[in-house]
C-alpha cells in the first residue's frame, strides 16, 4: 500500500511526539514552506500562515484534506484557506487517535472496477435457462430450491491487503419469488482452499454498499451469489471499490447517489475560489471506476463539479430512467444553489462520452456555455457504425442500443437518436455558447457537429467550432489542448478571471 503523507505545519514534529503508523509518513518543514509539485494526502496546520504560505499550501493540498489543530485561533488569511479547502478541526488531545484510525482513509490512489458478465460463472447442476445480454447482464430463470444455493460466481479473485477495506455494490433485478444473498470468502494468501475470513450479505444488507475489512491479514477474495425460490434473476454488475470508510467514494469528499433501480451517479465538488462560474465536467468512457479531469479542473481555479457514472461497460452516456435524469439535474442544481450562482454562471463540459451528458442536461439547465471535445450525439448511429465502419471498436454501443432503444433494428436506432435530438430541438439555447472541437473523420459519430448546427433552433445561439482530421481517437491530445484553451478563454473573457 502507498504511504499517506501528512504535511505538518507546526512547531514540533509529530514523529517525536506520537506513534506514527507504518503506512503514514510525516513531513515536517523546519524552515520556510517550500513550493513543491506534490499534492499531499493530508495537510495539518498548527499555526497561522502568511499570505505567501497560504498560496503554497492551497496548491499542495486537496479539498476536504486540510485540517487544523484546535490549539490556535485562525486569522483572516488562514481562515480563508480553511474555508476554500473545506477544512476540518482536530482536537489536540485526539491527534494519536486521528493517526491510528483516520489517516488510513486518505490513501493516494483510488481504485474501483466491476466484473464483466463474461466473468460470471453459473453453478454446475443448474437446470434453468441462461442468457447473456451482451456486456450488460446475465439473465437466469429457473427453480433455485428451498434453501440458499450457490447459483453464480465471479471467476476473478480480488486482492485484499491487511488493514484495507473494500466496498461491494451489486446491481441486480429479480422476480418477487427469488431471494438472493452475496457470499464473500477470503482465502489465505497462496492457498487454494484455506479460508481466512468469510461474510454473507442479505438483500437487506445489499440495499446499500457492503464493506469488508482485511482485519485478519492479506488474501484474495472469492465472490458468489446464492439464491432460493424460483423465477427470473438478472445479474447486472458486481462493483468492488477500495473503501475510504466514511470519507467519500473514490476521492475524499466524493459523493454517491443511487436510484430505486440501483443505478449510481457520482459527484465530486470543489469550491475553488468560490467565484463564478461553476464548471461541471462529465467523465468520458473508462473501465476503471472513478472520476476524470480532477487535475485539469483544479488548475482552472473556479468552483468545479466532476460527474461520473459506471453503468454498462465503461459508462452509460448519462441517459436513463426519468428518475435517473431528474437526479442528475438535481445534483448539479444543488451545488449551483450552494454557491448561490445562477444558470448564466454555469459551464457544462465533457469529452467524448461526457459531451452527451453536457448537451443532454444543458437542455434542462441552460448554462452560459457548453465546452465539448469530440462530441457524440446520435447514440443509435454510433451503434450502427459498429458493424462496418468500426467493427468491434465499441461494443458498449450495442448494449446501449438494446437497452435504451428496445431493439437492434433500424427503428431502434432512430428511437435512440431521437431521444437526444428531440430534447435539443425543444430547448431555447439563445443565451448559451457552444464551443466544439470535433474530428472530421469520426468513426463513432461523424454527423454530430453538422447536425448540431442544423438542429439548434434558437435565435442568438453562438457556436464556435474547430475540426481536426482523424477518427474519434486519433488526436486526443489536440482535442484536449483546444478544450483547455477554450476553458481559459471563457474564464478570462466572460468571467474576468
Amino acid at each position: 500500500m502507498d504511504r499517506i503523507r501528512i504535511f505538518q505545519i507546526g512547531t514540533e514534529n509529530w514523529s517525536n511526539q506520537y506513534l506514527i503508523p507504518e503506512n503514514v509518513k510525516v513531513i515536517f518543514p523546519t524552515d520556510e514552506i517550500e513550493m513543491r509539485k506534490e499534492i499531499y494526502e493530508i495537510v495539518v496546520l498548527e499555526r497561522n500562515l502568511s499570505e505567501e504560505e497560504a498560496e503554497k499550501v492551497l496548491a499542495m493540498s486537496m479539498t476536504y484534506c486540510l485540517f487544523a489543530i484546535d490549539s490556535f485561533k485562525m486569522d483572516r488569511i488562514t481562515a480563508n484557506l480553511f474555508r476554500r479547502r473545506k477544512g476540518r478541526i482536530i482536537q489536540k488531545d485526539n491527534i494519536q487517535q486521528f493517526l491510528n484510525e483516520d489517516a488510513k482513509k486518505f490513501f493516494p490512489k483510488p481504485y474501483g472496477e466491476k466484473f464483466k458478465p463474461e466473468n460470471v460463472g453459473i453453478a454446475q447442476g443448474f437446470k434453468g435457462s441462461i442468457k447473456w445480454n451482451g456486456q450488460y447482464s446475465v439473465s437466469i430463470y429457473g427453480d433455485y430450491g428451498m434453501v440458499f444455493n450457490q447459483i453464480a460466481f465471479w471467476r476473478t479473485n480480488i486482492p485484499l491487503e491487511k488493514g484495507q477495506a473494500i466496498e461491494f455494490w451489486l446491481e441486480y433485478r429479480k422476480d418477487e419469488g427469488v431471494e438472493v444473498e452475496l457470499s464473500i470468502k477470503q482465502f489465505v494468501s497462496g492457498s487454494l482452499a484455506d479460508v481466512l475470513d468469510s461474510w454473507v450479505f442479505t438483500e437487506e444488507d445489499l440495499k446499500n454498499p457492503v464493506m469488508i475489512e482485511g482485519t485478519k491479514g492479506s488474501g484474495p477474495l472469492y465472490c458468489s451469489l446464492r439464491a432460493r425460490g424460483g423465477g427470473k434473476l438478472d445479474i447486472i454488475a458486481l462493483h468492488d471499490r477500495i473503501s475510504r470508510w466514511d470519507q467519500g467514494i473514490f476521492l475524499v469528499g466524493g459523493e454517491r447517489y443511487v436510484t430505486s433501480e440501483r443505478e449510481e451517479i457520482f459527484a465530486y465538488f470543489d469550491p475553488g475560489d468560490l467565484k463564478p462560474p461553476l464548471a461541471v465536467y462529465f467523465s468520458g468512457y473508462k473501465t476503471q471506476e472513478g472520476f476524470e479531469g480532477l487535475h485539469m479542473m483544479r488548475k482552472m481555479g473556479c468552483p468545479f463539479l466532476l460527474i461520473a457514472e459506471q453503468r454498462f461497460e465503461g459508462g452509460g452516456f448519462y441517459i436513463g430512467s426519468p428518475e435517473y435524469e431528474l437526479l442528475m439535474v438535481s445534483i448539479i442544481e444543488k451545488h449551483l444553489n450552494k454557491l448561490r450562482f445562477f444558470p448564466e454562471q454555469l459551464i457544462l463540459s465533457g469529452i467524448s462520452m461526457g459531451t452527451i451528458g453536457a448537451m443532454y442536461y444543458g437542455c434542462d439547465l441552460k448554462p452560459h456555455a457548453l465546452i465539448l471535445g469530440k462530441p457524440l450525439s446520435s447514440l443509435g448511429t454510433i451503434a450502427s457504425n459498429e458493424r462496418l465502419k468500426r467493427p468491434k471498436g465499441f461494443p458498449t454501443s450495442l448494449d446501449l442500443l438494446h437497452h435504451h432503444g428496445q431493439g437492434m433494428d433500424d427503428a431502434a436506432i432512430e428511437r435512440l437518436n431521437d431521444r437526444f435530438w428531440d430534447k435539443i430541438k425543444k430547448t431555447d439555447f439563445s443565451h448559451t455558447k457552444f464551443i466544439v472541437s470535433y474530428m472530421f473523420e469520426d468513426d463513432y459519430d461523424d454527423t454530430a457537429y453538422n447536425r448540431l448546427l442544423t438542429e439548434l433552433n434558437s435565435a442568438g445561439v453562438q457556436v464556435y467550432g474547430k475540426g481536426l482530421h482523424g477518427r474519434h481517437n486519433d488526436n486526443t491530445a489536440g482535442i484536449g489542448a483546444w478544450f483547455k484553451g477554450q476553458y481559459d478563454r471563457i474564464l478570462r473573457d466572460d468571467f474576468e478571471r
